[in-house]
């Protein structure tokens, strides 16, 4: 067989393989990141009727929204390295189960408090709390888990495919939770039915998780052994190829405290404070345009909908370029535009398409990002490498809200808290275009090859 017969070989190989793994694996992740997010943000629309049946401020409201992020920071490694010791299929089943159970729970607060003698704020925070051990470990497992089934110069626009997941929750999830608000019966209030009929799905996925994914290519019968050898040949050859440039495995302590992690958790905290300080209070904003519940909703999905386009269109050119820095850096200037100048402006129709500009910023930057930390370390360090940024980075998800609690109640206004949060997002694009790794992404044969 000539050269160029076998090289053609191996790119049909190649497309048919990519092509089956994304098909089986990103739509199912998809749909349980799906889940997952809207148990998680479902609160800001709860907020809406939640406060007054509870005695809630805007203050204690975002201090109980991001009480869930210490907890998250908490678990996050030690879940990561269960995960990669018991197996993606069976630890995510566990985390989407709990998690299931006690946001369902959250619609039961009342009830809880007069059973316990506890306050409501108090059940609320510790539910809150308890919700982030449950959850702890989800993202950067998932993340994680890619990368044993996609090549490196896949990776952007797999992890953007899969978080297509947090736009579609408030595309589709807004106006359901918007029109859940309005359901009343069997003595449970709108935002009550909104917390129990959204943690059904949850606890059914979970079981399905269960029977549907695959830990690693060599365990998957759905491939033929010419793929499975194919991926399994493939990834082995670039972690030799990390490993001889410098990245490979560290101790635990030692992959958590590398300053490139830090960096990296520096800039995902930066993300995540506008990113989280925003989401949570944008049914209120919206609101406060004189939206009916189900207006609200419509209106949430639109900066998510810009969002998603950021999303799939710069991770396209970050592969095809592989300028992960630079597209990265450009996100984060559009988020701090977006996001900082939203609160400047003088109607409501400016304010929806700055915060349109911001979120078409804050969604693309995970795709760009994620990448990174593969590029320096890989197996077990590279797990606890990936939990350790998110974990870092999402404690700003606890001092956005605060941020935007704390500031609203002092001034009235949204204003100066979107503004705040707008810094956030300037200095995580200086940082980004810091950030240093030990290897430069490339295929490790030929040019890659893309799957559409």
């Amino acid at each position: 067989m000539s050269s160029s017969a076998a090289r053609d070989e191996v790119s049909e190989l190649e497309q048919r393989t990519i092509r089956k793994v994304m098909w089986r694996l990103v739509p199912f992740l998809v749909f349980c990141y799906f889940v997952a997010y809207l148990d998680r943000v479902n609160v800001g629309f709860a907020k809406l009727q939640m406060n007054a049946a509870l005695g809630l401020s805007d203050t204690a409201f975002a201090f109980g929204a991001g009480i869930f992020f210490w907890a998250y920071f908490l678990l996050e490694v030690p879940s990561n390295l269960a995960l990669n010791r018991f197996g993606a299929r069976l630890w995510i089943a566990r985390i989407m189960f709990t998690w299931g159970l006690v946001s369902g729970a959250c619609a039961f607060i009342p009830w809880i408090s007069a059973a316990t003698g506890i306050s409501n704020p108090v059940v609320f925070y510790i539910l809150r709390f308890m919700l982030g051990l449950c959850e702890a470990g989800f993202y950067p497992g998932i993340i994680f888990f890619l990368t044993l089934w996609f090549p490196t110069v896949y990776r952007a626009r797999v992890v953007a495919l899969f978080m297509l997941a947090i736009p579609m929750s408030t595309i589709i999830g807004g106006p359901i939770s918007g029109a859940l608000l309005d359901v009343r019966g069997m003595g449970l209030d709108g935002w009550q039915w909104l917390y129990v009929l959204e943690a059904v799905p949850s606890l059914v996925m979970a079981i399905g998780v269960v029977f549907y994914l695959t830990d690693r290519p060599a365990m998957a019968k759905w491939l033929h052994k010419d793929e499975a050898g194919f991926l399994e040949q493939r990834l082995d050859a670039e972690r030799q190829a990390q490993v001889a440039a410098g990245a490979g495995h560290h101790g635990i302590l030692k992959a958590i405290f590398d300053p490139r992690v830090f960096a990296c958790a520096f800039v995902y905290f930066c993300l995540n404070a506008a990113s989280y300080g925003v989401s949570f209070f944008l049914p209120t904003i919206i609101k406060g345009f004189g939206a009916s519940n189900f207006e609200t909703g419509l209106l949430s999905a639109l900066p998510f909908i810009c969002g998603a386009i950021g999303m799939v269109t710069l991770s396209r050119w970050s592969d095809r370029t592989l300028k992960r820095q630079q597209f990265l850096a450009f996100s984060l200037l559009l988020a701090a535009v977006g996001v900082g100048f939203s609160g400047l402006m003088p109607t409501s129709a400016l304010v929806l398409a700055m915060l349109c500009v911001g979120q078409f910023g804050i969604s693309s930057v995970p795709p760009l990002f994620w990448p990174i930390p593969s590029t320096f370390m890989i197996g077990a360090s590279s797990a606890a490498a990936i939990a350790a940024i998110n974990s870092l980075g999402n404690l700003s998800g606890y001092f956005g809200p605060q941020i935007m609690g704390y500031l609203k109640d002092q001034t009235g206004t949204f204003t100066a808290g979107l503004m705040v949060l707008g810094g956030f997002a300037l200095v995580g694009a200086v940082v980004a275009m810091m950030l240093k790794t030990s290897i430069t992404e490339r295929p490790v044969s030929g040019e890659p090859i893309f799957v559409d």
